[in-house]
């Protein structure tokens, strides 16, 4: 990958001398910041911009490794084709009207892809803006030569963006506004060769990047990307496009339908230690808090402490730590008496910190200096959060000399500023320089805080073969389709996960002996092939509760299939809570198991996790511990609390089972019932590929 980000010269094919083309503007771009050899070729110039311009892509000299291509669509192959035999390793293909522009796009694209395999060059792109690299001042792309007015603010942040214009629109508007510095930005557009995990995988040994942030549409990759994603030590934010019900297909089990949300991503990303945001400035903000903040102190939990000018400001951000689970720093006697010597006496102290009467009286710079210093100071503070204002209101500021104590104390620090324009720009400059986040907005900051004290623990993929027994692999095997649950819970039981009990009763005497075998109250249930959710097909009688009920239930149940299918009895389970337990074949990560609040509240409530099988028990833990019901697996109002390791056992082997046995397409457990906090299936269907 080296010679795209570092190469010894560079053919553009499709420089142009029409300013209004995207060919000027590449060469504007190089012409301005790239460092080696640059070869315009265009048979119809015999230079640009003074530049000596070449007729074919044979006819260019050495030294060349990369090529950026910026011509139609219909012209790209056979250009690769010559960079290819003239032994250019590399090609950005900035061109568009590929898979994205429909069927002939697609034929070209997959063109595009033969070449790359015949040949073994690498291709960038298509229909992509190419490459940004802050701090060599590269700009192999045809993003606007305005980038260069406001100056390329090198930085520590590094990002991959599906979209071009996008990340062309984007870079401008984080440069002009003096958000964040940049290290890179790569768009790669349709993915024909080189892709996320390439660039992540250059990134991860990049030492001029410390954070990355990427906004995908699609993973194609997903198992590679999630254990590049493990063995990073950088921070990484992922924005997911694409991830709503909108774009899903919805399945044939509940497993699948509550997957359509995007929620197999989100556990996909927790796992390997991913940040996930919601959107592209505030997966930016993230990184570049995280990039100031990869690590923190072992014993720091969170705790805040807040120095404003305001009380109304103090209170909104009390309120948004709360709603973010951060907790106020309770401040020590010293460290509230320490501040009471710039304090006027009527004012009390407390957190947050309101300094307004106290720069009345002495003057905001050594008021703030001092209240910083002293809650830096204090054991119980792990993160400091200033408010400023730039502008007015004698609030200037000097943040050197407290930056430098938060960093000799090894505690984050960030600030939310308001203020004029301009005094306010030249204020987050200056402070940022510091390597001290700036955010407009409280909420934002608070979301980067809580960033930087989320744990993103990288699991380790279980090493060795799942343990699946053999009978269980025998019986997968022999089975197509959907299994009735009866079926489906004699795998799971021969997996090691615990079932309920159950007999199949041919007619109502046989049904009367499991019922006394078992004991009042029963369930009935009736079993139909391909019938999944029997409650609303009316296949469901529960408690019954004498042999006259139960004769009546059995005899309903076996009119209503017109005696073609068969009728299950179960002892009547009680314990709370009922849960939902899965696993599928995700398109982009393969199997994955899921976990959730289950019953007949699924699909109400969504309260759903996954992850990527196989699974580690500590991997199992974690999944169950994402749920936003824990009162409830914890023992809500004096219930038993759910024997958590029993239930990540049951995941575990619903990993292996899907790993080890790849035909089988879906399971769905619904409900998993805690009885006595011991997790039983009551309910199953497993889908077999034919």
């Amino acid at each position: 990958m080296q010679f795209f980000f570092r190469p010894r010269g560079i053919a553009l094919i499709g420089a142009t001398a029409n300013p209004r083309k995207g060919g000027h503007s590449i060469l504007t771009n190089l012409r301005r910041g790239f460092d080696g050899p640059v070869y315009p070729v265009n048979p119809r110039y015999e230079n640009i911009l003074d530049v000596p311009c070449f007729p074919s892509v044979a006819a260019v000299p050495d030294p060349v490794d990369l090529a950026i291509v910026f011509v139609p669509g219909p012209k790209v192959p056979d250009i690769i084709r010559q960079c290819a035999a003239r032994g250019i390793r590399g090609v950005m293909i900035e061109s568009s009207g590929f898979a994205e522009a429909g069927p002939e796009g697609q034929v070209l694209q997959q063109e595009l892809v033969a070449i790359a395999r015949e040949t073994g060059i690498r291709l960038w792109g298509p229909n992509c803006m190419g490459l940004v690299d802050a701090r060599r001042r590269y700009v192999f792309s045809f993003v606007t030569p305005t980038i260069w007015d406001e100056g390329l603010t090198p930085g520590k942040v590094s990002l991959i963006v599906q979209s071009g214009l996008l990340s062309g629109g984007f870079l401008i508007d984080l440069m002009t506004h003096g958000t964040t510095g940049i290290s890179k930005v790569c768009s790669v557009g349709n993915k024909v060769d080189v892709n996320e995990c390439d660039l992540l995988q250059y990134l991860t040994e990049d030492p001029d990047t410390e954070a990355i942030g990427l906004y995908l549409e699609a993973i194609p990759e997903g198992r590679r990307f999630l254990e590049l994603c493990r063995r990073c030590p950088k921070p990484i934010v992922v924005l997911k496009g694409g991830k709503s019900p909108a774009g899903a297909e919805a399945a044939r089990s509940h497993t699948a339908s509550l997957a359509g949300d995007g929620a197999v991503v989100s556990g996909a990303m927790a796992q390997a230690g991913v940040v996930e945001a919601a959107g592209f400035k505030q997966m930016v903000d993230i990184c570049r808090t995280l990039a100031e903040y990869p690590e923190i102190r072992p014993e720091a939990r969170g705790r805040v402490a807040i120095l404003t000018y305001s009380g109304g400001s103090g209170i909104i951000s009390a309120d948004g730590l709360h709603a973010l689970g951060l907790p106020l720093a309770r401040l020590s006697e010293q460290t509230l008496a320490e501040i009471k010597k710039i304090f006027p006496d009527w004012m009390p102290v407390s957190n947050p910190v309101d300094l307004w009467p106290a720069v009345e009286q002495s003057g905001a710079q050594m008021v703030y200096t001092a209240a910083a210093r002293a809650a830096l100071a204090d054991p119980e503070v792990d993160v400091l959060f200033i408010h400023a204002f730039s502008g007015g209101f004698d609030l200037g500021l000097d943040l050197k000399e407290v930056a430098d104590e938060a960093r000799r104390r090894g505690k984050p620090m960030v600030c939310w500023l308001l203020g004029g324009r301009e005094a306010a720009r030249h204020f987050q400059l200056e402070v940022q320089a510091l390597g001290v986040p700036v955010f407009r907005e409280i909420p934002r900051a608070v979301e980067c805080i809580k960033a930087v004290f989320t744990p993103r623990n990288r699991s380790v993929a279980p090493a060795g073969a799942p343990l699946v027994p053999d009978n269980a692999r025998e019986m997968v095997q022999r089975a197509a389709g959907v299994l009735d649950e009866h079926r489906a819970k004699q795998i799971l039981d021969a997996c090691g996960i615990a079932t309920v009990a159950e007999a199949i009763a041919a007619d109502s005497a046989q049904a009367l002996a499991a019922a006394e075998k078992f004991g009042f109250p029963v369930v009935a249930k009736g079993l139909l092939p391909e019938a999944v959710h029997k409650t609303e097909q009316g296949l469901v009688r529960l408690g019954i509760a004498s042999p006259e009920a139960l004769a009546t239930a059995w005899g309903e149940l076996h009119a209503g299939m017109d005696g073609k299918g068969e009728i299950l009895i179960q002892p009547m389970l009680r314990g709370q809570p009922e849960l939902i337990v899965g696993a599928l074949h995700d398109p982009q990560f393969g199997p994955c198991v899921m976990c959730g609040l289950g019953g007949v509240m699924a699909e109400i409530l969504e309260d759903v996790a996954f992850a990527v099988a196989p699974l580690s028990r500590a991997d199992a833990l974690a999944l169950i511990d994402r749920l936003k019901t824990q009162p409830l697996l914890n023992g809500f109002r004096g219930s038993t609390p759910v024997d958590r390791e029993a239930l990540a056992e049951i995941l575990v082997r619903l990993g292996d089972l899907m790993t080890a046995c790849p035909q089988i397409r879906e399971i769905d457990i619904n409900p998993l019932i805690c009885v006595e906090g011991k997790p039983v299936a009551v309910d199953a269907s497993i889908f077999v590929a034919q």
